[in-house]
């Protein structure tokens, strides 16, 4: 049976779960969320996910939000990406780390910066949020330098993760020129067979609104 993946291009964290599937080999397909015309509130959504999230994973019966118990999923369906028995743990930090401290802000960042009218938009808000995502990208990209994964010796959903919103080309105070480390990270991510932008691996794209 293949795999749903409710998402939307746009969407980070509908990226981290729909790399983790298709660098898995799983069988799925993208059922495309019409984030910006309101499609999370609407009943038939919510009555798929209460939650009214995007991504939402669906898997004959089963159905999953929230992109790190998703990528959880993932991993324990395919036995990939939750790195060594003795990682566990330092796998989960950083998934939850970046939770916290960098998609969450990353997120928010860029949408208020892209996504509303420009007259709308909070500068002061913004201000406050790229500092926390300094602090966040200074954190990643020390703990990167001398390695290839932020986990042990392969990808992890530690990487999966962290990655979510730092291919994206609009701005929101992320340049790759700054963090060498985080720099060389991702490239070690795009090189890896069956990557995909998230805009060539998920329908919605800010052109199609254009």
């Amino acid at each position: 049976m293949t795999i749903k993946l409710h998402c939307f291009g746009e969407s980070g964290h509908s990226y981290k779960s729909a790399l983790a599937l298709e660098l898995s080999g799983l069988a799925w397909e993208p059922v495309f969320v019409d984030f910006f015309g309101g499609a999370h509130r609407t009943d038939d959504y919510r009555g798929l996910n209460v939650m009214a999230e995007a991504p939402v994973l669906v898997d004959g019966d089963l159905r999953l939000s929230q992109s790190g118990v998703i990528q959880q999923y993932i991993s324990d369906k395919t036995g990939k990406f939750g790195g060594a028995p003795e990682d566990k743990y330092e796998v989960l930090r950083w998934v939850l780390w970046d939770n916290h401290k960098l998609s969450s802000q990353a997120g928010m960042t860029r949408f208020l910066m892209n996504f509303i009218p420009e007259n709308k938009r909070p500068q002061e808000v913004i201000a406050f949020m790229q500092g926390r995502l300094k602090a966040a990208f200074k954190t990643l990209d020390t703990h990167l330098q001398g390695r290839d994964w932020i986990v042990g010796d392969g990808l992890t959903n530690a990487d999966l993760t962290c990655c979510g919103y730092l291919f994206y080309p609009e701005p929101f105070g992320f340049d790759r020129a700054d963090w060498p480390h985080i720099d060389a990270w991702l490239d070690r991510i795009s090189a890896l067979p069956g990557w995909k932008h998230p805009y060539d691996l998920m329908p919605g794209n800010p052109s199609d609104r254009a």
